[in-house]
């Protein structure tokens, strides 16, 4: 998912050094979309994985 927000991310830049606004606008904002999502499973799965070893051994 990084992949992507970086891939959109390259490509908003290049829109817009070309004077595509509207494409640069939309692919900036996806690319802002997609790097928070990635940002919120990050912190859940650090979390999943550091209460994974604290249960109780049975």
């Amino acid at each position: 998912m990084l992949y992507w927000a970086v891939v959109c991310l390259v490509v908003a830049i290049i829109a817009g050094v070309l004077g595509f606004g509207g494409i640069a606008g939309t692919a900036a904002g996806f690319a802002k979309v997609l790097f928070f999502i990635f940002l919120i499973l990050l912190v859940i799965s650090l979390v999943a994985n550091a209460m994974k070893g604290r249960g109780p051994k049975i």
